[in-house]
């Protein structure tokens, strides 16, 4: 299991420059975690792209169905008291904390697209492009 950042699921449904790595972090570890509030992020991503006029609604619908799918089962609530001494420690967001609070508590690594987030919790957080860079043969 691993926990993954909002980015890291957006990544593998809509398609970008990130989208092979996210397939195969994927393919490296199907089981996939995150604090419920992915879903709050993952929902604005999608916002995103609709005021863009990059997505349309049914189709930003069908991703949130599917994102979903695959955390089912594999999402968590994430107390206060893990995630604000993180917070304050870092200097990163009590967003971005709650990924790294989770993965702690799970002990299992956090897969990130924050360079920022795994450069000051580099026990925790890996990038990543060097989570699957790390992991080729």
């Amino acid at each position: 299991m691993i926990v993954v950042d909002t980015n890291v699921i957006a990544y593998l449904l809509i398609r970008t420059l990130h989208s092979a790595e996210s397939d195969r972090a994927l393919a490296l570890d199907r089981d996939w975690a995150a604090p419920y509030l992915w879903r709050s992020e993952f929902r604005n991503v999608l916002l995103q792209y609709l005021i863009a006029g990059r997505m349309d609604v049914v189709t930003a619908l069908e991703y949130a169905r599917d994102a979903q799918l695959l955390l089912h089962g594999r999402e968590y609530n994430v107390d206060a008291a893990a995630v604000l001494p993180l917070a304050v420690q870092s200097n990163c967001s009590a967003y971005d904390c709650e990924f790294v609070a989770l993965a702690q508590s799970l002990g299992v690594p956090l897969v990130t697209s924050d360079r920022k987030l795994a450069a000051r919790f580099k026990s925790t957080a890996i990038h990543l492009r060097d989570f699957v860079r790390a992991s080729r043969p």
